[in-house]
């Protein structure tokens, strides 16, 4: 029987997130006896082995509600990032937060600006919530701040830079980030989505914490998922003002974040020593794909965090698919918005190393 009910008019032009095969069924689809994933932009090495055991001693207590307000958490990172607990808000991911955001702040009909090619979810939830998305070209894969500056309207409510930004793994310089902060209007939101925060060593790379003492208007998002390996937890943060804290949990769920990723994001920040390894170990990789990339002719945007934009001068679809082939599985960056590019996931030496032997294997007379 056919369903009568609709929908919200606005979902008519929302398609959902595509989710991809898993990996047991592309290799049974395939023939393909060993698959290397490096198409997720996830932290290879897993997380803290301290946070595993911290679990195990948590399943007594599941029957538990979570902390609504996670103090816990909120105490260890403000002591950790010198901020005020009432500055911090905890999220089921960082998504959860962009999402309460809009909820909070934008009304129907307002805008939003924010980059042409970055994370999806921006234009998405934005849409969804009634609002109108800004779009702003990339200028050689990163954020061209003067011409977000100039799309500023009486209707603007918030703006999205992500730095390092997804999918290009690029930043934008701290000069020119700092001077942008300085000159958006007060009354906008400035949200600065630093999901792969902790990856980006350039000297280049904003610290923006320090900022917030004297922009009300800007908001920090980072997450547990990226170099804390948390990613199946679903847990991150914001640094913001207090006011702003104060009108995310008017309208987010009274139990946003389970106890378990918590109590995990704890154990996490208190070990500092594999959050290092992760970074170098990243590092290490990085240094080693650029080499060996520009040695075969490759070029790719300058990356700051766990992934890099590879543009192969072919068709990203076709140069995933043979490279799945040979059991290394990528991300084409054909629906990122690059049609010759592909993005690869910086994963340990081994895959690393896999990774630029496929690549060498590819026809790229084709």
């Amino acid at each position: 029987m056919a369903v009568k009910v609709k929908s919200r008019d606005i979902l008519q032009h929302i398609a959902a997130y595509p989710l991809g095969k898993s990996l047991e069924e592309i290799q049974l689809e395939l023939g393909i006896p060993t698959l290397r994933n490096m198409s997720e932009i996830e932290n290879i090495f897993g997380c803290s082995p301290k946070v595993k055991e911290q679990l195990m001693q948590k399943l007594d207590h599941l029957f538990n509600y979570p902390d609504g307000s996670a103090r816990c958490l909120s105490e260890k990172l403000g002591s950790f990032l010198g901020v005020g607990q009432s500055q911090l808000f905890i999220g089921n991911g960082s998504d959860e937060i962009i999402r309460l955001l809009l909820r909070a702040f934008l009304n129907s009909g307002e805008e939003a600006i924010m980059a042409e090619i970055t994370f999806p979810r921006y234009k998405t939830n934005v849409t969804i919530e009634g609002g109108k998305p800004v779009i702003v070209p990339l200028k050689n894969g990163v954020h061209d701040l003067d011409a977000m500056l100039a799309h500023i309207t009486e209707q603007t409510k918030m703006i999205f830079v992500c730095n390092p930004n997804n999918p290009t793994g690029t930043i934008v310089e701290k000069e020119s980030l700092q001077g942008f902060i300085e000159k958006v209007p007060d009354h906008i939101l400035i949200i600065l989505d630093e999901a792969y925060y902790e990856y980006a060593t350039s000297n280049e790379y904003l610290q923006s914490i320090p900022l917030l003492t004297e922009h009300s208007n800007l908001v920090i998002l980072r997450t547990f998922s990226k170099v804390y390996g948390l990613a199946g937890l679903r847990i991150g943060y914001g640094i913001m003002d207090s006011f702003i804290t104060s009108e995310l949990t008017k309208v987010k769920e009274v139990f946003n974040v389970n106890q378990l990723a918590q109590a995990a994001a704890v154990i996490a920040i208190e070990d500092q020593e594999f959050r290092k390894q992760c970074i170098f170990h990243n590092e290490e990789g990085r240094s080693y794909l650029e080499k060996e990339l520009a040695t075969l002719g490759y070029s790719f945007f300058p990356t700051q965090a766990n992934f890099m934009m590879v543009h192969t001068g072919r068709d990203g679809n076709e140069v995933a698919q043979e490279l799945l082939m040979q059991g290394i599985m990528v991300k084409s960056a054909v629906g990122l918005g690059y049609k010759e590019s592909i993005r690869v996931t910086i994963s340990s030496m081994e895959d690393n190393r896999n990774f630029i032997e496929a690549l060498k294997n590819l026809d790229m007379s084709r």
